[in-house]
């Protein structure tokens, strides 16, 4: 079966509201369940290609959805072809915009289109992009939040230990720079100084904040400093980046492979993290990471591991993957972590099947 012979037949989106074994105390939000919207994909081989999207939201299954029938409409009986689609079908989302939930949606739709054409090769989707099934390494994001010294530092332990993981991911932004301290350095005391530890302020501080606690934390050994300040300030990110030693990371939100130059060429950063919903799904990706390997820059992933593990397998600069199991209640093969590494297994496409008994338990009306 050729992979090039597959032509877009339908689009299916269903929505299910899955539960997180932790919740996530972030600055901006608490989270207590994943609002994912899981699309298949249909081709008029008999081939389907899977992909899912993490909305933060409940209600925007229904606007995500609505607008990835706009895009199979606009692909309906077309061929496969991802790259060569991509701006045709983002073209054709002008008037939503070209970012934003448009993004999103199109970025689902890449995602399900580039799993059938693995499935299609037979091949895993790391193969497809030309990379290996070498396991990612990987941190542990499935906690940490805003939560008290001490209970952050037995979390610390607790998530170190679900997969050998050598590094885990704090939430920092309280209203106080000495309670941001105090849980850093109990975390610190408790997982040892080998450890790796990447903190998030998600967006909660202004430039002279966000330098104040930056220069405070280099003297914490952190692996890098996220989103400081609201994600689509350049500039300021640019200042702080300048005036702190320790790494600044900065991509989960932005909005196509553009928004990676404009940051690369602001000096925003020194490490990125697309995220692959965000950034134009695979093809997206592919695109943003070109750009991070001419200008030197690691990259790093942010959620969604099932497919990110398989980007960053064919990333030149890969960093890290970002570990929630968030889908796991509705996947048929979770993704699995050994000794602090994401394990790609060997079988066509990007890995992604329903759990239907879960689907069923979890699923919501759009």
């Amino acid at each position: 079966m050729g992979a090039l012979a597959l032509r877009v037949r339908a689009v299916r989106t269903r929505a299910v509201l899955a539960p997180l074994r932790r919740p996530l105390v972030a600055k901006i939000a608490t989270f207590e369940r994943a609002p994912l919207l899981l699309i298949d994909l249909e081709t008029d081989r008999g081939v389907t290609g899977h992909a899912y999207l993490f909305l933060y939201r409940p209600r925007a299954a229904a606007y995500v959805a609505g607008l990835i029938d706009e895009i199979a409409a606009l692909a309906k009986g077309r061929p496969v072809a991802p790259a060569a689609e991509w701006g045709r079908l983002l073209k054709g989302l002008t008037l939503y915009g070209h970012a934003g939930l448009a993004m999103m949606a199109l970025s689902g739709f890449d995602a399900a289109c580039w799993d059938a054409l693995a499935r299609a090769a037979g091949e895993p989707l790391a193969r497809l992009l030309g990379g290996t099934l070498d396991p990612v390494p990987a941190y542990n994001s499935n906690g940490l939040g805003l939560v008290a010294p001490e209970a952050a530092a037995a979390e610390a332990r607790e998530l170190l230990a679900e997969g050998g993981f050598r590094a885990a991911k704090v939430r920092l932004g309280r209203d106080a720079l000495a309670d941001d301290l105090a849980a850093v350095r109990a975390i610190r005391e408790a997982v040892g100084p080998e450890v790796e530890l990447p903190c998030d302020f998600n967006q909660a501080l202004n430039v002279m904040e966000a330098v104040r606690r930056g220069r405070a934390l280099d003297a914490e050994d952190m692996l890098w400093i996220e989103e400081p300040i609201v994600y689509d300030d350049f500039a300021g990110c640019a200042k702080i980046a300048a005036q702190v030693e320790t790494p600044i990371q900065l991509g989960e939100n932005f909005h196509g492979p553009r928004d990676m130059a404009d940051a690369i060429a602001a000096g925003a950063a020194d490490y990125m993290m697309p995220d692959f919903e965000r950034i134009g799904g695979v093809t997206g990706w592919l695109r943003a990471a070109a750009l991070a390997d001419a200008a030197g820059i690691r990259i790093s992933s942010h959620l969604m591991p099932e497919v990110s593990a398989h980007l960053l397998a064919a990333t030149p600069t890969a960093h890290y993957l970002e570990y929630v199991d968030w889908a796991a209640p509705i996947l048929a093969h979770p993704l699995e972590i050994e000794h602090g590494r994401a394990i790609l297994a060997d079988r066509p496409g990007s890995g992604i099947e329903w759990n239907e008994a879960g689907v069923a338990k979890y699923r919501v009306a759009i």
